[in-house]
């Protein structure tokens, strides 16, 4: 198991007290992976010393503040990328079906593509996987860093280090075209209500929907699933 991965996995996951006890074991696995630089390492302090300390409301409230009352910010990866398309449901169905094909049952509610799902998947994966399809998803971990640090949280310091575990750096277009949707305030409630408004997300039989590696479902993640009519499919 990539131990650094699956730590990443629980401290983006909601904050419990389990968490925070489990905090200074997280955070020695975090500050002994030399394959993050010492700066990225001395990034991640404040994030840990946050959730192993802080009061469990305060940190529950920051973490809906952020994720979940913020389209821009959220973990569900293909909200960046399909939107309220309705190939975000195929992307899904996929994406589950790749799990189940490497023996992996997830044992959460959350979606799919919750990122907190996904790297614990890929946390018992060969390296060489795991690296590949973090590196394509690499502009949107930049897009929810750069959108972190703009409002001072310590969570950005965790996608670049998700970078770092790519290596590679993110497509700059990719990363503006990102960053060109507006930020979401969170207090807003009825603009929220408006903007989360979408299509239901089906997890039925799908007989167009293949089983392809995780990686590759990410490099493609830009492209449509279901093409333009009079475009066959690929």
């Amino acid at each position: 198991m990539d131990r650094s991965l699956k730590a990443i996995s629980l401290i983006l996951s909601y904050p419990t007290r389990e968490l925070q006890h489990a905090m200074p074991e997280i955070s020695a696995v975090l500050a002994s992976d030399t394959r993050l630089t010492a700066a990225a390492r001395r990034a991640l302090r404040p994030l840990m010393d946050e959730l192993g300390g802080r009061d469990i409301y305060d940190l529950e409230e920051q973490y809906v503040m952020l994720f979940d009352r913020s389209r821009t910010l959220s973990l569900n990866l293909f909200e960046h990328v399909h939107g309220e398309s309705r190939d975000r449901g195929g992307a899904m169905v996929s994406l589950l079906e790749t799990y189940r094909d490497g023996g992996f049952e997830p044992a959460s509610t959350e979606l799919p593509d919750h990122l907190p799902v996904l790297l614990e998947f890929l946390s018992m994966r060969p390296f060489a996987e795991l690296q590949e399809t973090l590196a394509d998803a690499a502009h949107i971990f930049q897009a929810l860093a750069e959108r972190l640090d703009r409002r001072e949280s310590p969570y950005g310091a965790v996608f670049t280090s998700l970078l770092q575990l790519a290596g590679v750096t993110a497509d700059e277009g990719a990363v503006s075209e990102l960053l060109e949707q507006p930020d979401d305030d969170p207090n807003d409630l009825q603009a929220l209500d408006e903007v989360w408004e979408e299509s239901e997300v089906r997890f039925g039989p799908d007989p167009n929907a293949g089983c392809p590696q995780v990686r590759d479902m990410l490099s493609r993640m830009d492209d449509p699933i279901t093409p333009p009519p009079g475009v066959a499919a690929q």
